[in-house]
């Protein structure tokens, strides 16, 4: 049995692909460092707050910390379980691309006039106080038009029933790239993902027309992922369409009902 790396081997490990990735990354380019927690014998190590740390040392800048909540995961019975991981966006410098505009959600209060006041010495009253493209999303996000105005991010993770699941381990949902791409890319521009798995990130650019380079070193999921671009280039790839609502049970579904087990167990304790 392989043994379990440990937090300081990892992340010293890293720190020469750190240095790497602010070398060849643009300009005006962005990071999107997607992580969860270290755990050791039930102690939690938030990955995030390691990392801040690694990448403000090499000079990038930290724009938003965001969370990415999903509803299953594996249980944990000497701590609540996780249901979410933190996505940091950085970027290499002050002139970077960020399309407001792509991602603005409809405002709560459209109707919202400004107030009297003077600003810039003429006298401001009556008009719209709002954009009329929508507001500018927080970093809590929930289902698209909610999700980049709370700026929680609220994706199913890839599971056993998802239409995206392959056999990697941890792979990500093509849904929650492609709100980095929409937001942090213009068309054309080339994306990179440095640990590329089953090719997730690579059908997000492509699909939505960037170029895209994955890295992988185990052969089988490098098949997997040349596989899944040639079903989108064929318009057969299984995909979890963006912006999908969230399914919420109605109560009727067989595995949302209480099992008639407990339901006898309540009586009889009764």
């Amino acid at each position: 049995m392989k043994k379990k790396q440990s937090l300081d081997d990892y992340l010293s490990q890293m720190s020469s692909h750190l240095k790497e990735f602010h070398r060849i990354l643009a300009n005006e380019g962005s990071i999107c460092w997607q992580v969860g927690n270290y755990v050791e014998k039930s102690e939690v190590f938030p990955l995030d707050i390691f990392y801040y740390n690694m990448f403000k040392k090499l000079g990038f800048k930290l724009r938003n910390r965001i969370i990415w909540h999903f509803n299953h995961g594996l249980h944990s019975s000497k701590r609540l379980s996780g249901r979410y991981e933190t996505l940091l966006w950085f970027t290499k410098s002050d002139y970077y691309t960020f399309n407001l505009d792509k991602i603005r959600v409809p405002s709560k209060y459209p109707g919202k006039r400004k107030k009297n006041y003077i600003a810039r010495n003429k006298k401001v009253s009556g008009k719209p106080s709002g954009n009329p493209l929508g507001k500018n999303p927080s970093d809590y996000w929930e289902i698209m038009t909610k999700e980049w105005e709370l700026g929680f991010w609220d994706i199913p993770n890839v599971k056993a029933n998802h239409p995206e699941k392959t056999l990697h381990p941890c792979q990500f949902p093509i849904e929650l790239v492609e709100r980095c791409i929409f937001g942090f890319t213009n068309e054309k521009d080339l994306v990179l993902d440095p640990y590329s798995g089953t090719g997730s990130a690579m059908i997000a650019a492509l699909k939505n027309n960037r170029k895209a380079i994955g890295c992988e070193i185990k052969k089988k999921y490098i098949k997997i992922a040349l596989n899944r671009v040639k079903k989108l280039e064929d318009g057969k790839l299984p995909y979890r369409k963006f912006g999908k609502p969230i399914h919420i049970p109605s109560g009727k579904e067989k595995v949302a009902q209480i099992p008639k087990e407990w339901k006898q167990k309540k009586l009889k304790n009764f």
